[in-house]
């Protein structure tokens, strides 16, 4: 009886001091930070962060907050947002002594990487092993390489709609895919997934994963390890998982985790979505552990970046261990593939929803490309403004990173806006909301319209306020990569192609763990005929249409819609 007492005081005492502990500290205000308007939960606890962050839509809840209460609002006791161009500037600069705080911890699974080391030495020392390999001229000598694979996915796409024009329907790619009125339907996401994998795995380690030609996702980790910190494995023994997949539960989990204070996680971890999402966890770090060990265990001369990692060394002549070597290897798969693949799923998206944007991006591409082969070089997407601004409001309206990056006030503190935030404090700039403006962008942030783009009076905040890759000495490594891999899949697909909505009334829906990733939408794809070239197939009545006459039409279709031209290259 006595225990059933105590059993029953506990669990209520329990409970009761928890929250009077986090009540003693918001009384305390140990930071400062009572001033900051925000949710009353947030003020007390990292719960309703934690909350909104499982929910998958963080950067939609915290803008619609500071639409509320303004530049500044207090999301976590110790966290305050700043919506403000001039606060990001300040917080992510050089020099400023902040550092990435305890959030990044919850992305780590053995040695930290250049991602989410949080040392200012060690960060450091990695970056100057690896940010020459992802340096302008660097990129351009893998353009071959991702040429290969854009041309692979044209293949399998070409053979579907060959298909789709008869009538039929298949189950390649996930959600199949299936024929009417002589167009193809399919889900974009999905071959964009597999798109960028393999040419990301491709980059990494002189192979790829092989997604593309088996129009599925399947990748190898090893059957039998103990556990994701393992970064060689005895038993040679491999199984296969759905590389995509494990890493959407991956992020979601380590991000809704990351947020939480770190004694919280191993009891968080068992509540039933956590839980569910831990084996995602685990396995997508296999995938790097066994793409290492195959690539460390067969040499070749080509120089692909694993092997320019191992070749690396730093100011002391150290090179990166395995374990670091496996760490740069799992990050650069998640922020080379799926990144990339969301971009171009939402550029594809707006472009099909925008069918004059659409008409007027391919008029650019039909006027200033003019050979025979269907997949863009590096050196055809230089100088095509309307390209640029059409991935540039994409990457806008769309980014894949949105959240605001924390980072920690240093000794002495720091000054943002004319606001104090004492050692220990922690602020973030949220990269969805500066996206979206008004004072910047003008009335319509929410549209996805590039010719904003070329508004010269506005351009210079645009370009300041454009942060879809950070900035600052954290920014990301492998923007010049990403910038061209956009350019190549976007210029080839569009002048290949014209895309069309399934339910094009429908707005694009995202989820977003750290990475705000869009939910598949139905998309019809049929072929154009361009540059005077007839494509392998194609649904135009008149395929040996002109150039000249193919882009007068176009003209005469904007003049009607706009009573003047939107854009002329």
């Amino acid at each position: 009886m006595l225990s059933l007492q105590f059993l029953a005081a506990t669990l209520f005492a329990l409970p009761t001091a928890i929250v009077l502990l986090h009540v003693a500290i918001y009384l305390v205000d140990p930071y400062g930070l009572r001033q900051y308007p925000g949710p009353f939960l947030a003020k007390f606890t990292d719960a309703w962060l934690g909350w909104v962050t499982q929910q998958g839509h963080r950067s939609e809840v915290i803008h619609e907050l500071h639409k509320r209460y303004g530049s500044f609002v207090r999301i976590s006791p110790s966290e305050v947002s700043i919506a403000d161009l001039d606060a990001h500037s300040i917080v992510y600069a050089h020099g400023n002594g902040a550092l990435k705080s305890s959030f990044y911890d919850g992305f780590l699974s053995g040695v930290p990487g250049l991602f989410n080391t949080r040392d200012r030495v060690q960060h450091a020392r990695k970056r100057k092993i690896i940010s020459h390999i992802f340096s302008q001229k660097s990129v351009v000598e893998f353009a071959p390489h991702i040429h290969l694979h854009i041309a692979a996915l044209l293949r399998q796409w070409n053979r579907l709609y060959d298909d789709a024009v008869k009538g039929l329907s298949g189950s390649d790619g996930e959600g199949g895919w299936n024929g009417h009125d002589g167009r193809l339907w399919l889900h974009c996401l999905p071959w964009a997934n597999y798109l960028a994998f393999d040419i990301t795995s491709d980059l990494a380690f002189g192979t790829a994963f092989g997604m593309i030609p088996a129009a599925r996702d399947a990748v190898a980790v090893p059957a039998n390890w103990a556990a994701p910190t393992d970064v060689t494995f005895p038993d040679p023994a491999i199984k296969y998982v759905p590389a995509i997949a494990v890493l959407t539960e991956r992020v979601e989990y380590i991000t809704a985790m990351a947020v939480l204070p770190a004694w919280w996680r191993p009891f968080v971890a068992r509540l039933p979505w956590y839980r569910a999402r831990q084996p995602g966890s685990r396995e997508y770090g296999g995938i790097a552990v066994v793409a290492v060990e195959k690539r460390l265990a067969t040499p070749t001369e080509r120089a692909d970046l694993l092997s320019k990692l191992h070749a690396g060394k730093d100011e002391h002549g150290q090179p990166l261990g395995r374990a670091e070597l496996t760490a740069e290897a799992q990050t650069f798969l998640t922020a080379g593939s799926d990144t990339t693949s969301n971009s171009v799923t939402a550029i594809i998206h707006h472009l099909a929803a925008n069918s004059v944007v659409q008409a007027c991006l391919q008029q650019e591409l039909d006027q200033h490309w003019l050979d025979d082969d269907p997949v863009a070089t590096s050196e055809q997407v230089q100088n095509l403004p309307y390209l640029d601004a059409c991935i540039k409001e994409g990457l806008r309206i769309q980014s894949t990173i949105a959240l605001g990056l924390p980072r920690v006030a240093p000794e002495g503190g720091l000054v943002v806006c004319g606001h104090f935030f004492s050692a220990g404090s922690v602020v973030s700039v949220p990269i969805y909301t500066l996206h979206r403006d008004p004072d910047i962008w003008g009335s319509d942030p929410d549209v996805y319209r590039p010719d904003r783009w070329f508004n010269v009076e506005k351009v210079t905040a645009m370009h300041k306020a454009f942060n879809p890759f950070s900035s600052g000495p954290r920014a990301c490594v492998g923007r010049n990569l990403a910038a061209l891999e956009l350019s190549l899949i976007i210029a080839t697909l569009l002048r290949s192609y014209h895309f069309v909505l399934a339910e094009p009334e429908k707005p694009i829906e995202t989820r977003e763990g750290f990475i705000r990733k869009p939910i598949p939408n139905s998309t019809m794809i049929s072929a154009r005929c361009c540059s005077g070239v007839t494509m392998p197939f194609s649904p135009f009545s008149r395929p040996s249409i002109s150039r000249r006459v193919l882009s007068t039409r176009r003209f005469m279709l904007l003049t009607e819609i706009y009573d003047s031209v939107l854009w002329i290259p």
